[in-house]
């Protein structure tokens, strides 16, 4: 049996130290067995977690949300501890200088006007971080996470390919949907398909998939030196 991390050990590393004691050979069972695929959609689940507390306006729930948010983060941390590739030190170090490199108009000497300018900067940096690595960002359509929801990431493809000028605002007509009824209909299309037996999700998932890799490819004729094919 093990001891708990003495109380007088500032919280962080009482953390760290519990996460060692599940990890170890006497520790978890079921710590002992998980890895970075396993515990992959753990830290979504315990997203959306923080994001109903949030919602419900309830302060101790969600300090008991960013803890188990926290938590993923700490137990990734131990998993490359144990391979000797990064420890929590190294994604705290990652942070800070990401953050400040981020912000030169707080760090540095940069000015800017307002929001929209402070967002202008941050892709600019982040696409100077990544140019030349295999993250690099190539299309103006790169950055979209794969496993958002459906319709999340179809409205932040919208954004980036109307920014790109790769998909043309489509003219509204003269009725103009309220929240509501938009709301009402997004709801009677799911109950549509789920009448069917269809999944709402993978519909709009693949017609996504449809819609982007034909940006993909007006976007890669746009590019100086390409051709027509």
């Amino acid at each position: 049996m093990q001891k708990p991390p003495s109380a007088r050990l500032a919280p962080v590393s009482q953390v760290l130290g519990i996460m060692a004691a599940l990890r170890a050979p006497d520790g978890c069972p079921w710590d002992r067995e998980q890895d970075h695929q396993t515990l992959r959609w753990h830290a979504v689940e315990e997203a959306y977690e923080l994001i109903d507390a949030i919602e419900a306006e309830d302060e101790p729930e969600l300090v008991e949300e960013l803890g188990d948010l926290l938590l993923q983060v700490v137990f990734h941390a131990q998993l490359g501890r144990e391979r000797g590739t990064f420890d929590f030190d190294t994604v705290c170090r990652r942070l800070v200088e990401k953050l400040v490199r981020r912000h030169p108009h707080v760090f540095g000497e940069v000015t800017v006007k307002d929001v929209d300018q402070v967002w202008a900067n941050w892709e600019q940096i982040k696409r100077a971080e990544k140019a030349g690595s295999v993250r690099e960002r190539k299309s103006a359509l790169d950055g979209v996470p794969r496993h958002l929801p459906a319709l999340q990431r179809a409205q932040k493809l919208l954004k980036k390919a109307g920014k790109a000028g790769l998909a043309p605002v489509p003219p509204v007509g003269k009725t103009r949907p309220s929240r509501t009824q938009v709301g009402r209909q997004l709801f009677e299309w799911a109950e549509y398909c789920q009448q069917r037996g269809w999944s709402a999700e993978e519909l709009l998932r693949a017609e996504v998939g449809r819609r982007e890799k034909g940006w993909r490819k007006t976007e890669s004729r746009k590019k100086p030196g390409a051709t027509a094919g």
